[in-house]
Formats: C-alpha cells, structure tokens, sequence
C-alpha cells in the first residue's frame, strides 16, 4: 500500500467503494487522512463500513469542511452529467480528484521515482504488461497496475530504483489534473467511452492530459497512425517535448516503426537498432507490433539497452484472454481470444492467422460481423454459439462453411476434430467472438477460461 500523507489530517471524502474505491481509501487512512467514504450501493457501504472503512451520508454532510472529493473514475465527472457528488463539491469549491492524482503527489513527495502512463483506446493493457516485463527482465524492481491489475495506491510505496508501469483510462487521466508521468505512452485514438465524454473531441483532449503532463526531461512515446494521435504529436513537440514516434504504417525516418516483420528503430534517418518479431507468437498481427514497438521506446527511455529489450520480447508470455496462445495439440494451434467482444477487435485475431477454425457468437453489438468480411477468406469453418449465432448465420451464408453450435463445449470439440482432419499444415481453432459474454458467461474473463479448460481437456491423439 502507498500511504497517503499529502492530506495528512485533512478531511477528504471519497465516493465509490469499489475495488479501487477501498483500495484509496486504505491508503487515505494511512496517511493520517479523516475519511468520509460513501456509495450509492448501500452493500457497498455496509462492506466499507465492516472493513473498518469510516463511511456517512455525503449527501448530507458539510462540505465546506472537505479539502478534496476523490471520485471513484467509474463515477461520471461531466458526462452525461456530473454525479450528485460533483456539483456539490464544486458548488463547495472542493477539488475533484483520483486515485492517480494521488499516486503523483506521493511520488513527487518520495523524489520523483521512475514512472511510466500508457493510455490510448486499444492495446494499453498488453503495452502495460510488456513494458513491465521488459523491465523486470532488465533488473528493475517493477509494480504494475491502474486500469489493469491491482488498484495504484494498493502498490508497494516508492523506494530507491523501483519503477512503476501504470496503464491509464481516460476516466482516471480525467481525474489526475497533474499527471506528470516520466514516460508517457499514447497508442493510438478511435471513438470510444463516448457516453462519458460527450464527443471525440473531448475524449481526446483528455487523453492528450498524459502527453502534456510528461515531466521535463522525460519521454512522450506516441503512435501515428491515426490523425488524432499524429496532431497530439505535432503538438507535443511545438511545444518542447521529447516525442518519440511510433507506426506499424509506414517507416520512420525518427521512431520505431514495424518495416515487414522487424521493428526497426531509426534516427535521424539512419538505423540504429532492428528487432525481428517473427517468431514470438505472443507479438503476433499489427496490433501487437504497436504495443511492441511503443514498449521498446519507453524502455529505452527508462534506461535498458535495446539487446535487452530484444531478449525480454522473445520471453514475453503475452496477456490471458488476448490472442492467447493455449496449446498446440498435433499441428492445431487453439488461440483464446475473448477479449475480441466487437467485430473491431476480433478483426486484429482473423488478420493474423490463416487456415481459421473460428468459434464466434454470444451477446451480439450494433453491425454484427458484416465488418470483417474481407476476411472471410482465411476462415475454413466457423463454429456459431450464442444469442448471435443465427445472425452470424445469415451473415455467412454461403461465404463460410458453419455449424450451430449453440454452446462452446460444442464448439471447441467439431473445430478440434475438423482442424485435425484438415490435413493442414498449420491450422488454428480460434475463439475470437466478436460479442459479449453476458448471454451465457458471467464476463469475457470467465469464457476464456471455460475455452481454455476445454481446449486442455481434448486428448492428445
């Protein structure tokens, strides 16, 4: 836990007592802070309450007596409309904060320790994991967390060398006026969280916050392949910031980008450094190349050489649920896609495998698999489970052979069988389902699990 004294004997309170709610709030008691937490879920009160958590009812408490609101970010801050607690702190004049703005001011307290903020719409949790694997293959002392992994004020506190890897989501970044990260990672911008920012516009400016935040003498890494990102370069730069470039679009004469199967690294227009990934299937598509050379960058801005890094991507297991590499049972590959729960993402799975055995369906969202036709090609045989298979149905038609399979044990035993009667020399059975979960699985996690205990199930002749 990373103590919070920045508001030692201050009242603050805190509202949303979820998981990263408690987390902060055991870290505000810590630090000597009196509390007053509170949530709209009266189980969630009484949980607080039983940990030993001081909790009372923030709509009727003195607000002038508060030196800080720290929001839960799953807690609305402006869109559609600010939460009840918002108005009534700003109509105290009361700052609305999070838990990474507080994480900042305890590190700028602790002496400025390495520290690193991915955000952008895809690929921040894999970029996260990656950076912080290639460190802990360097010899760092890393901890890992945010938006993915445990809560950041749950973290061990700031010491010496250690590093922290912080993946950001734009709620969170909304609530951290002075993010100062040492690197800051943007991957790359597409609409998305909408309903919480109100227009891309918006939804961009705060993720730019990370970039222009990056403290002095620190590194901006951003991908530019959308205009969005590119402009948050541009201006990054007018404006005196160290910006490394990355793109999996076109080669770089200043930056990292993916040229065939190699990232190559150039200055200046001379090459310094290539990096072969061909071969590490957790690095596998486009995608990944993004997240790979992203992470190369901000590795080599906290001070590995790129020899290390290279030996730390070879190594890297890749993330649970996201073109996860289960098994491989005679030439069959079975790959757990889960996370893919949209045609957008289930895209990045199907370009980068031929030969596919694909199970798809569940909780169908707004145009279908219509999207992914170009690449209907590379699917052998699809294997349609859920609330959408009989639109996936349609969908197909006579464009891919398919089965109703209705539900995933099912799946996963007639694509087993048919990959290994194919008589191909490589293919692969992949759960890519461009849907939710919620028809039949509690959430995507809980899917891929399910697919990955299937897959281990299937005997070895």
């Amino acid at each position: 836990m990373i103590p919070v004294s920045s508001f030692k004997d201050c009242a603050v309170a805190l509202f949303g007592l979820g998981g990263s709610g408690l987390a902060t709030a055991r870290a505000l008691l810590a630090g000597g802070v009196k509390v007053t937490a509170w949530d709209d879920s009266p189980a969630s009160v009484e949980k607080a309450a039983a940990e030993g958590v001081p909790t009372g009812d923030l709509a009727t408490a003195d607000w002038s007596g508060f030196a800080a609101l720290v929001l839960a970010p799953g807690v609305p801050l402006t869109h559609p409309e600010p939460h009840w607690t918002v108005k009534k702190a700003r109509a105290a004049g009361v700052e609305v904060i999070g838990d990474i703005e507080l994480f900042c001011r305890e590190r700028r307290a602790a002496g400025r320790p390495a520290f690193a903020a991915i955000t952008g719409t895809n690929g921040k949790s894999t970029t996260t994991a990656l950076l912080a694997h290639l460190l802990k293959v360097g010899g760092r002392d890393v901890q890992i967390g945010g938006n993915f992994g445990p809560a950041i004020l749950g973290l061990e506190p700031p010491k010496g060398r250690r590093a922290y890897v912080i993946e950001c989501s734009s709620y969170q970044i909304d609530l951290a006026p002075s993010l100062d990260p040492a690197v800051g990672i943007l991957l790359n911008l597409s609409p998305d969280h909408l309903d919480r920012h109100g227009t891309m516009e918006h939804y961009a400016g705060v993720k730019e916050r990370l970039i222009a935040g990056v403290e002095a003498g620190g590194t901006a890494v951003i991908g530019v392949d959308d205009d969005w990102s590119r402009a948050i370069a541009d201006r990054a730069e007018a404006a005196g910031k160290n910006v490394v470039r990355v793109s999996v679009r076109e080669a770089l004469q200043d930056g990292v980008s993916l040229e065939g199967t190699d990232l190559v690294v150039r200055e200046k227009g001379a090459r310094m450094f290539t990096l072969p990934l061909a071969g590490i299937g957790s690095l596998r598509g486009a995608h990944n190349a993004q997240n790979a050379a992203a992470a190369f960058a901000a590795a080599r801005a906290l001070g590995l050489a790129p020899e290390v890094i290279a030996t730390g991507m070879k190594s890297f297991p890749g993330l649970a649920h996201r073109m996860e590499q289960v098994r491989t049972l005679g030439s069959t590959l079975f790959v757990n896609d889960s996370k893919a729960t949209n045609a957008d993402a289930a895209e990045r799975a199907l370009t980068s495998f031929e030969d596919i055995f694909w199970i798809a369906g569940g909780k169908p969202k707004e145009g279908g698999i219509e999207p992914l036709r170009p690449f209907f090609p590379r699917v052998r045989k699809a294997y349609l489970i859920g609330v959408a298979a009989e639109a996936f149905a349609a969908t197909l038609g006579e464009t891919v052979p398919f089965q109703m399979c209705g539900t995933l044990d099912v799946a996963v035993a007639r694509a087993a069988a048919d990959a290994a009667a194919s008589g191909l020399a490589h293919p692969v059975v992949l759960l890519s389902p461009a849907c939710a979960s919620f028809d039949q699985y509690r959430n995507f996690e809980v899917r891929g699990d399910a697919f990955r205990d299937l897959v281990n199930a299937l005997p070895a002749a």
